[in-house]
């Protein structure tokens, strides 16, 4: 089975749509996204752009702010600090990577935590480790409700996470354990990773190396959810998993494009959705 990302995303964000357009009943004002870019990064773009599409669809609001690549890091503190006393805005995200005279981290923990989007600020990592109430990274969020979408019942169930990023390997970890899955994290050092993996009953690659996965890492009847997504010189996108060889060994698998990646936009509109809610209580 090919899990559908595309067609599970469209569902959620015309759901959203649903309550967003109820929200006018309710409130003096829509949900409203801000998103800061700095520099001329193209894959950036493009990922501001989808965010961009993503609010017009739900139809929620949404503020580009650009600058170029020298823009200062006190200049974007001081923006952050506008924007989180900007009671119009919900949800604020800034598009990373950032030029290498900025401090991410000095940026992600400016932002307020209850406008914090992506999930990264520390306090919604800390909430999301102690299993308390939180914005939760939207890409592990978006693969919990695509096996959520299968009916899949993690608890007792043995779960590969291969990447440790603060992203994606960290915080998925924490919510399969939320849902009583048997959690193993591999990364760079771990020893005879073939091995490992071969025991998941789920497998969740996110190691941004293309086609790395082949189907002599997988169990046979495998759910198999791959994170990367990579344009080869010349060749057409694909994930960190080869997806020809290991679907005939899957019982089900995301495909890249199409798989994870729209699930992520999905989630980052209705984490600001629940934002405006954080706010609000």
């Amino acid at each position: 089975m090919i899990i559908s990302g595309k067609e599970i995303s469209t569902k959620i964000k015309d759901q959203l749509k649903e309550e967003i357009e109820q929200m006018k009943n309710k409130y003096d004002r829509l949900p409203k996204l801000a998103v800061i870019l700095v520099g001329e990064n193209q894959a950036s773009q493009v990922y501001v752009r989808n965010k961009e599409r993503g609010c017009s669809y739900v139809g929620m609001d949404s503020l580009k702010i650009t600058h170029d690549a020298t823009f200062s890091e006190e200049e974007l503190l001081n923006e952050i600090k506008q924007l989180n006393e900007d009671e119009t805005v919900d949800g604020i995200l800034v598009q990373l990577p950032l030029p290498d005279h900025i401090n991410e981290d000095k940026v992600l923990e400016a932002i307020d935590p209850s406008k914090d989007v992506d999930g990264f600020h520390p306090e919604n990592v800390a909430k999301l480790f102690l299993g308390q109430r939180s914005l939760v990274p939207c890409t592990p969020k978006g693969m919990m409700v695509l096996l959520d979408e299968i009916n899949y019942d993690l608890t007792g169930k043995e779960v590969v996470v291969v990447g440790r990023s603060n992203i994606v390997g960290k915080p998925m970890a924490m919510l399969l354990l939320r849902e009583n899955g048997t959690v193993t994290v591999c990364h760079s050092h771990t020893k005879d990773l073939k091995e490992v993996t071969k025991r998941a009953d789920i497998l969740i690659v996110a190691i941004g190396k293309p086609k790395m996965i082949t189907a002599d890492y997988v169990k046979e009847g495998a759910v198999v959810i791959d994170v990367g997504i990579h344009r080869p010189e010349g060749g057409k996108l694909c994930g960190d998993v080869d997806f020809d060889s290991v679907e005939k060994t899957a019982s089900a698998i995301t495909p890249v494009p199409g798989g994870v990646g729209p699930m992520t936009i999905a989630m980052l509109m209705n984490n600001c959705v629940e934002a405006k809610g954080i706010q609000k209580a």
